[in-house]
């Protein structure tokens, strides 16, 4: 199979094709700035812009994948949150092959219990809304597409939400861990199997893929902290609905729909994040 990364150069594109080339896959990936992954890297890279919607398309005319998975964001960036999920599914929708959208839990306000597959989007930020309007977008031009929303994304250490965890606790930023903002974060080689499931069955539709248990940043510190051996009394906790920083508060994605379809197992944070060293 043909697939073809976009966004390829962040934290899940990494993983992503470095799974399917382990599955024997032919992998193309895109990057933006990003390292291509020299000589070594099992994919052919593509430089583009997912901002112009001609270098898209090129890169899908060219390659012509029958999977494309689109992991490209930026979460100041509108054009390439909206406009580059829209230029990848116009893509798709011109040259053929099955899409998987990667979209995220920011699309909900967090005022729910809990957000299954069914509920529509509610966003309290311009991220969310960025995210919630390239879900709209791409249901529009590909309708069989199967939009994943997901939570944070973490392990290996290689994550935003890890390198942040070990800058407070080695005092090289300064910074508190939100108490009430709450998700169900996923491994990133879960996330990466459960989104090639979806590919290879070509799962149409919206699908959540998180963890099943629900935590906090400040109680997610904490359990990278213990795994890294790092000091938990510099983690200090805080509060995002005092602190001025736009977001929604505790969003639980329901994934119970999606899990009975999915043969992957998703792991919860405590499960993942357990220390090795005794």
């Amino acid at each position: 199979m043909r697939v073809l990364i976009v966004g390829g150069s962040g934290f899940l594109g990494g993983e992503l094709i470095r799974l399917c080339a382990g599955l024997g896959h032919v992998v193309g990936a895109t990057r933006f700035s990003g390292p291509a992954g020299g000589g070594s890297s099992p994919a052919e890279w593509f430089p583009a812009d997912v901002r112009s919607r001609a270098a898209v398309a090129e890169v899908v005319g060219g390659f012509r994948p029958d999977v494309t998975i689109n992991a490209a964001y930026r979460s100041g960036d509108w054009a390439t949150t909206a406009d580059g999920a829209a230029h990848v599914a116009a893509a798709v929708a011109r040259w053929g092959g099955r899409l998987v959208h990667v979209s995220s839990d920011a699309v909900f306000s967090g005022d729910a219990p809990s957000y299954d597959e069914t509920c529509p989007p509610d966003p309290v930020n311009p991220y969310g809304a960025a995210k919630a309007a390239a879900e709209t977008a791409v249901r529009a031009l590909v309708p069989g597409a199967a939009i994943v929303r997901t939570s944070l994304i973490v392990g290996g250490g290689g994550s935003t939400h890890e390198a942040f965890v070990r800058a407070l606790a080695t005092g090289s930023a300064s910074g508190v861990l939100f108490t009430d903002d709450v998700r169900c974060p996923v491994h990133v080689a879960d996330l990466a199997a459960a989104l090639l499931e979806l590919a290879e069955r070509d799962l149409p539709g919206v699908h959540h893929v998180a963890g099943p248990e629900a935590v906090s940043r400040y109680e997610l510190g904490l359990l990278i902290a213990r795994r890294d051996g790092l000091p938990e009394e510099r983690l200090r906790p805080g509060l995002r609905a005092t602190a001025g920083v736009r977001g929604p508060l505790a969003v639980h994605l329901d994934c119970s729909a999606t899990r009975r379809r999915l043969q992957v197992r998703l792991r919860g944070a405590s499960e993942f994040l357990k220390p090795t060293r005794s």
